[in-house]
């Protein structure tokens, strides 16, 4: 009888008036106890409301709706079609949406609706893999974020097939966990791809410019994909085989990767072309002077041209492999010279390009070292050290780090330390004459003289070398 009061009443209320009344009926349809008869009048009514000619109305059945188990799931695939932000309330939420309902309700939906089914929690494998095929921009961008949405690795590469030169859709893509390294080689390579392309169109290099510098960035980074490859189930491997299929394993990569300490991708590039297993393979890289590791090469059927530097490499690797300090692999330049070494005694000209690549690596290596090294020259509260004139053989300085009277050579000067960090001598004697000598004394009670030597002489050589 109610429902029949309400249906009446409805045809002459405002629209506001009935989405309120609307959101009321289907709140007591979930949660009131209501016999068959009233439940299935009930039903009808809701069901009525969805040719309401407002979206208000609507909208008030999606929200109420959304996240109930027992809803009408009629209503709610109805809903699931509507205008989208209407359908994408409850794309987003409802439990009662069947998989093949999300993957027809994404196929002919816009990126709101679809945007909406991307971003559901736990969202299933079939889902993903349609938005995928289907799905746009936005709705891609959104399945990337969805930290918990089950994307397979096949599509997710789909993505970066569609859309791989958009760098937000590559953004999200790098910023899942689970990513593994296979895909993320192939965003390296979309980043490359587009950055040249953008380049060239703007003519700021010329074609064979800009592919020379993509190609060289594109492998700095492939070299610390390779990198944390390693953390994976037989990752470098998989990576390895990936390159190859996709024609980025190089010989240059390759060499890239040993010079920066990654012995894991020559490894598996070798095990990967030469049919070798990872074990044998790894036998003959700890003597790169035997025959095995010639035969191996050979087989791998890599340039022949290149066998001094890999060689070479592998020697070099040996007797500095512990200096490698962790984090982000790079270049060293200790290798390198190394191999430019070993390169240039059995160089009779057919290793002069080889040679030039060797200097390009050595020069971006030492780039890379003055980069990271700069700042800290750089800081503020480093040392500051002046040559002054001295009266005598010592100058002192008070607590607070000021100058009495008296000059002297000025040095950073912590009040709060026991001692200033530079080499202290406790006897006058052990002085070299051309030496400045600076006398401190430390915050409240004066502390025992101390004498700093600086050693001008071997400072300068040291400077020069």
């Amino acid at each position: 009888m109610i429902v029949r009061q309400f249906l009446q009443w409805s045809q002459n209320a405002a629209p506001s008036q009935r989405a309120e009344a609307a959101r009321a009926l289907a709140q007591t349809y979930l949660y009131a106890d209501l016999d068959d008869a009233q439940k299935r009048e009930a039903d009808i009514a809701l069901t009525g409301l969805l040719d309401d000619p407002s979206p208000l109305v609507r909208r008030a059945l999606a929200e109420a709706f959304a996240s109930a188990l027992d809803a009408p799931h009629h209503i709610v695939l109805a809903l699931a079609d509507d205008q989208s932000d209407i359908a994408a309330i409850v794309l987003g939420r409802s439990p009662l949406l069947s998989d093949a309902e999300l993957i027809d309700c994404a196929a002919v939906g816009d990126d709101v609706a679809q945007s909406a089914v991307a971003l559901r929690p736990n969202l299933a494998a079939p889902v993903a893999a349609a938005l995928a095929e289907v799905g746009g921009r936005e709705a891609l961008i959104s399945l990337a974020v969805n930290a918990a949405a089950d994307l397979p690795e096949f599509s997710a590469r789909r993505m970066i097939e569609r859309f791989g030169d958009d760098g937000e859709l590559r953004e999200a893509l790098l910023s899942r966990r689970d990513l593994p390294a296979s895909l993320r080689a192939d965003l390296v390579a979309a980043t490359a791809q587009a950055l040249t392309a953008f380049v060239m169109q703007c003519g700021w290099l010329s074609g064979e410019r800009a592919q020379r510098v993509a190609r060289e960035a594109r492998e700095k980074a492939q070299v610390i994909v390779a990198a944390q490859a390693e953390r994976e189930e037989n990752g470098p491997q998989r990576l390895a085989r990936h390159l190859r299929a996709s024609g980025q394993l190089t010989a240059g990569l390759v060499l890239r990767a040993l010079l920066s300490g990654n012995l894991s991708l020559f490894e598996a590039t070798l095990s990967e072309l030469s049919g070798q297993s990872p074990g044998r393979v790894a036998g003959h890289l700890r003597v790169a002077d035997g025959a095995g590791f010639a035969a191996l090469y050979r087989k791998a059927q890599l340039p022949a041209s290149l066998f001094p530097a890999f060689r070479a490499a592998l020697n070099a690797r040996a007797g500095c492999g512990a200096d490698f300090e962790p984090g982000a692999p790079a270049l060293s330049r200790a290798m390198i010279a190394q191999v430019r070494e070993a390169c240039a005694g059995v160089n009779g000209g057919d290793l002069d390009k080889l040679m030039a690549v060797l200097r390009r690596l050595d020069a971006e290596a030492a780039r890379e070292e003055a980069r990271a090294l700069a700042p800290l020259l750089a800081q503020a509260d480093e040392a500051e050290l002046v040559l002054c004139e001295a009266e005598g053989d010592a100058a002192a300085i008070d607590g607070d780090g000021d100058w009495a009277p008296g000059f002297g050579l000025r040095g950073a000067f912590d009040p709060q330390a026991e001692a200033p960090a530079v080499e202290i001598f406790d006897r006058a004697e052990r002085f070299d004459p051309d030496a400045v000598a600076i006398r401190f004394e430390g915050q409240g009670a004066p502390m025992r003289a101390r004498e700093i030597v600086i050693d001008f002489a071997a400072l300068e050589a040291e400077l020069a070398a």
